[in-house]
């Protein structure tokens, strides 16, 4: 068991980055990755030997991620009974609002987009190790971090989520 819980200590720092990139709240996140360790480790005689850790949790944490992100869908969004304003003041580096820009823009993204670009561009997987940890193609990987990118970068120039065209 210390074998174990030394692997999986290791891949606490990066499944916690991620969880944050996903949902953006550090309570939320730390449940996430909670969750995401007590699975992996309920379900270790399941995992293959020789397969990839790293990828496996991420796949784990994915899945819980989605999970939940359609169970809220379904129930719709929570209403704060006593919700009192903090106080403090914007920031007003350049950066910052820059940095938030590209949050807020990455949000507005399709989940399956917004996934595979924290993926790829944050975790710094590889196109072949996000196709597995996805179970997708390495051709639609590319092809959807393509669009991905392409959408945030426009997304974060034009300030408009919509990238319809009319066809006459």
């Amino acid at each position: 068991m210390a074998e174990i819980a030394a692997l999986l200590e290791q891949q606490i720092p990066a499944l916690r980055r991620y969880a944050y990139a996903l949902l953006r709240d550090h309570e939320r996140a730390d449940d996430l990755v909670q969750d995401t360790l007590e699975r992996a480790l309920s379900r270790w005689a399941l995992r293959r030997p020789d397969g990839d850790l790293r990828a496996w949790l991420f796949a784990i944490q994915r899945n819980l991620y989605i999970s939940r992100w359609r169970q809220n869908r379904r129930r719709g969004a929570p209403v704060a009974m006593d919700e009192d304003a903090l106080p403090g003041s914007p920031a007003r580096q350049e950066t910052t609002l820059e940095v938030h820009d590209v949050l807020a823009a990455l949000d507005q993204l399709p989940e399956e987009q917004k996934s595979l670009l924290l993926l790829v561009g944050v975790e710094d997987f590889s196109y072949d190790e996000a196709a597995r940890i996805l179970g997708m193609p390495i051709g639609t990987v590319m092809s959807r971090l393509s669009r991905a990118r392409q959408r945030l970068r426009s997304i974060v120039e034009t300030g408009r989520t919509t990238l319809l065209r009319r066809v006459k």
